[in-house]
């Protein structure tokens, strides 16, 4: 138990100081930002949910004492507990029926979680900028605005006036697009830690689970409903359909992933098999449409059983020579 306590101390002081260095403004601490779920996934992976608990909750309270009680929530809910029930469902296991097996949870859920907490911390930050749709969106468009006022200035350091009908059609996109961007990167990087957190503990020799063959990773039957309801409250008006937006994206998110997972099984065996994964992964991150049509295939799939019908094609491997 003493161990468990001081690792979670230790992630907590480490995840504290990732979240803080993002206020020294520079471009790297972004991405030391992004990695500030890290040391309490490490915690609650290679030790005990209980270590990254402790770790959460160490992390906020020091934040909050040194820079004020909002930090201790906005922690909380965007950093801290997302880490630690990822941690906890990672190696979260029950004994399999009828044999002395175990059954790990699911790979494919710990995904839709990940999507989940990317859509709430979306969520959780709406009533900082206004509890009606109208309200949020003169907010957002009065931050995106300063910020680019920040952006264009002249030689002398004076502010420009944003110029044009262009610009300000570019703001009113932006007002749409930012909370969906939000969540679709939050997901994403809830993702990458986990992954990260998973492949440094299994490394390190402390990954008590057998490491899950993702590219056999899939949904539960309720996520299908689940995107189909998110998708249908999207067309809703006010804030109910913003966040049925963000929680839309965020699940596309998800699915996008077990697209790649299908992807990654039905082009085994194939000779460009990295040249084709490498063009998806790049193209997606530089085109929205072909992210989008990276998780129609992992839609697709949950109904078509894609990676079964290849994999059915091309019969059982061959026998080797002995």
């Amino acid at each position: 138990m003493k161990q468990i306590v001081l690792i979670g101390l230790g992630a907590g002081a480490a995840a504290a100081l990732l979240f803080a260095s993002v206020l020294s403004g520079s471009a790297l601490s972004i991405i030391l930002f992004y990695l500030a779920p890290l040391p309490i996934l490490i915690a609650g992976i290679g030790w005990s949910h209980w270590s990254a608990l402790i770790a959460a909750l160490a992390a906020a309270a020091s934040l909050a004492m040194i820079f004020g009680g909002f930090f201790f929530v906005a922690f909380s809910i965007g950093i801290g507990l997302p880490a630690w029930w990822l941690s906890y469902l990672t190696l979260l296991a029950r004994p399999a029926p009828n044999t002395t097996d175990v059954e790990w949870y699911p790979a494919g859920r710990v995904v839709v979680w990940a999507a989940i907490f990317g859509a709430l911390v979306v969520v959780a930050t709406i009533p900082n900028f206004g509890w009606s749709i109208e309200s949020f969106n003169a907010t957002l468009r009065s931050a995106l605005e300063k910020l680019f006022r920040a952006q264009l200035r002249t030689p002398a350091g004076t502010p420009l006036e944003i110029p044009g009908a262009d610009t300000k059609r570019l703001l009113d996109f932006l007002v749409i697009v930012t909370p969906l961007g939000i969540a679709v990167v939050s997901t994403v990087i809830n993702l990458a830690n986990v992954w990260l957190a998973a492949r440094i503990v299994r490394i390190s020799g402390r990954l008590r689970r057998p490491w899950p063959a993702l590219p056999q990773m899939q949904f539960a039957a309720y996520t299908p409903m689940l995107l189909a309801f998110a998708v249908a409250g999207s067309f809703l008006s006010g804030m109910a359909g913003l966040i049925a937006s963000i929680v839309a994206v965020a699940l596309f998110t998800a699915y996008a992933a077990l697209g790649f997972a299908v992807l990654h099984s039905v082009t085994a065996g194939i000779g460009a098999r990295p040249m084709i994964l490498g063009v998806a992964y790049l193209a997606s991150t530089a085109v929205y449409w072909i992210g989008f049509a990276v998780a129609l295939i992992g839609i697709a799939d949950g109904m078509l059983d894609i990676r079964g019908r290849v994999s059915a094609r091309r019969g059982p491997p061959a026998p080797t020579i002995q």
